[in-house]
């Protein structure tokens, strides 16, 4: 049988290994067999802490909260409690920040969860939200078409008219102009018109316009 070769297929797809071992410690940004194995690992390290990164972040929330709480004289679950019984819906994310960056405002936002506890501060009811039927929605865009169609034929309409009239016009005065002068007279005199004896052809006919 002929020999195989990789040629130029295994060397792309052992550089394109080594790329994405760049950095890493000896002869595993070196050797392809050790940077393939140490790629594989990381792969799987990054895919799991993807999801440990929001655990993780979401506990360090709620431990700067809970100090920040604690000197106000409640304690997490009652200061989240508290705030949950007055209505406010600030994210833990948010009031971490705040418990670091700005303490008086945290201190304002314990006494609003006392008053929650307290039953001083209640939460307004949520209004439900009115559910929408796909008939109504269908009748309006139904609706909305049907207004467009409307006036769509309505402008149609109107410059059809207005070829019609220029045609019309177009046509009277081209009758004009193929009658005697004697004709023009005549009609101008049946029309009630006066001053037009004197008159040329071609003022006879911008006169009978």
């Amino acid at each position: 049988m002929p020999r195989v070769k990789g040629g130029n297929v295994a060397r792309k797809r052992r550089k394109k290994v080594l790329k994405l071992a760049k950095g890493y410690f000896g002869s595993k940004h070196l050797l392809y067999r050790t940077a393939h194995e140490q790629v594989m690992k990381s792969l799987t390290y990054a895919y799991r802490d993807r999801k440990q990164r929001k655990r993780n972040f979401r506990k360090l929330w709620i431990t700067r909260i809970n100090a920040a709480a604690r000197p106000n004289g409640l304690s997490y679950s009652r200061f989240i409690n508290g705030l949950n019984l007055a209505g406010v819906e600030i994210n833990r994310k948010m009031l971490a920040d705040i418990a670091v960056n700005d303490p008086e405002g945290f201190a304002n936002i314990c006494d609003i969860a006392k008053k929650g506890l307290a039953g001083e501060a209640v939460a307004a009811p949520k209004a439900d939200p009115k559910p929408v039927k796909k008939e109504e929605i269908k009748q309006e865009v139904k609706a909305e078409v049907k207004e467009e169609i409307v006036e769509e034929i309505i402008d149609e309409v109107k410059e059809e008219v207005k070829e019609e009239i220029i045609d019309e016009v177009k046509e009277a005065v081209s009758d004009l102009n193929s009658m005697t002068v004697a004709e023009l007279k005549a009609l101008a005199k049946s029309r009630g018109l006066s001053g037009y004896s004197s008159l040329k052809k071609a003022e006879l006919v911008d006169l009978l316009k």
